[in-house]
């Protein structure tokens, strides 16, 4: 399983970092197509929280819940137990980590996942058996010594 944090997802439907969204889309369909993509209920609360109120273009509830529907649920293989947070815990001193990737690496810990894809994460990072993976790291601004002038 390959395990998909919530910034894979943003940039898929964010329409001003370009390069980026491309990534995105394209890993979000191979996660999809193979079946192999996976996410907890964090990265749903997450993501809508994002869409709805900080983007810089939020979007519509209409289409949130599409999204919702369509893509993320399908993606859905985690849902918190009741030791979930004590595990959460155990990882957050064990790789002082946030709190918030505690519970990300604690999920894709418990789905046994290969990788997880993210951008907030270090990459290469090993947690358990699952391994950090950002897909934009091919992907570079331009500098200004880039630039034509």
């Amino acid at each position: 399983m390959l395990f998909i944090d919530t910034s894979i997802l943003l940039y898929a439907h964010d329409e001003t970092e370009i390069q980026k969204s491309q990534v995105a889309r394209r890993l979000l369909v191979d996660c999809i197509s193979s079946k192999k993509g996976c996410i907890s209920t964090q990265v749903i609360h997450e993501f809508c929280n994002v869409v709805l109120k900080k983007s810089v273009l939020p979007l519509k509830t209409a289409d949130v819940r599409e999204i919702v529907r369509e893509i993320l649920m399908p993606l859905l293989a985690h849902i918190p137990d009741d030791l979930f947070y004590l595990r959460v815990l155990e990882t957050y001193e064990r790789y002082s980590l946030s709190f918030y990737d505690s519970a990300i690496v604690q999920a894709a810990m418990d789905l046994n996942c290969s990788a997880i894809y993210s951008e907030d994460m270090q990459n290469g990072a090993l947690y358990g058996k699952a391994r950090v993976i950002n897909p934009f790291l091919t992907y570079e601004e331009p500098t200004i010594s880039d630039t034509v002038i």
